[in-house]
């Protein structure tokens, strides 16, 4: 039996089980990190957009690029093993791989719904400001594939429209397989796989982005 934690980086929970519940997977127990991974979601989108808008005097088109290369999975996961708390995620004997980006991704959101619960929102903004950097907005690369190809393809059509489709799954439901269409209008242009939609479409999105890069 894996042993619990009770201190993320600079934040020790009164409640441990909060901590307990936002790193345990759901092939482990139906008691796991899913519905707090929904609200440490609108809770980072919240104070990273917080954050921005008194710093950066750009437009909405800016703030929004930077919000989304802060949340990004590509980000989050990467932060999630700077934290080092791998050890403690608790697994279900079905999910027998490493853990994937989209899932650390995920953990980190919980964990962040965790620390709002335990000490409030307060806690959870100086948690996410220092471990995700905030302070780095003026250098950190956009990692929102996505936003970067729609934003190429309307520069040079305003009437340009990406699209994204699910165009197969496999896998159990603990470990599911994506794979997404990525689509210029109605023509299809591009193709990704991954854990979750999200990763599906950042990757046929980022092939896309290497393909326009070589071009030029």
């Amino acid at each position: 039996m894996k042993e619990n934690l009770n201190r993320v980086k600079d934040y020790t929970f009164k409640n441990p089980k909060l901590l307990e519940r936002a790193l345990t997977h759901s092939s482990y127990s139906k008691e796991n990190y899913e519905r707090l991974e929904f609200l440490g979601d609108s809770i980072l989108d919240f104070i990273v957009g917080d954050f921005l808008y008194e710093r950066v005097e750009d437009g909405e088109g800016k703030l929004s690029k930077l919000r989304a290369s802060f949340v990004s999975e590509q980000y989050l996961h990467k932060i999630f093993d700077e934290l080092n708390i791998s050890k403690y995620v608790k697994l279900g004997k079905s999910y027998k791989t490493e853990l994937t980006k989209a899932v650390k991704a995920d953990i980190f959101e919980a964990i962040v719904a965790s620390i709002y619960l335990d000490g409030g929102l307060d806690e959870a903004k100086k948690f996410i400001v220092s471990t995700l950097k905030l302070g780095n907005y003026k250098t950190i690369k956009n990692l929102d594939y996505k936003s970067q190809i729609q934003e190429y393809y309307q520069s040079l059509d305003k009437k340009n429209k990406i699209t994204y489709k699910l165009l197969s799954q496999e896998g159990s439901p603990h470990k599911p397989t994506f794979n997404v269409g990525v689509f210029l209008n109605k023509e299809q242009i591009g193709s990704g796989t991954g854990t979750s939609k999200h990763e599906a479409e950042q990757k046929g999105a980022e092939s896309i982005i290497k393909k326009i890069r070589k071009a030029k």
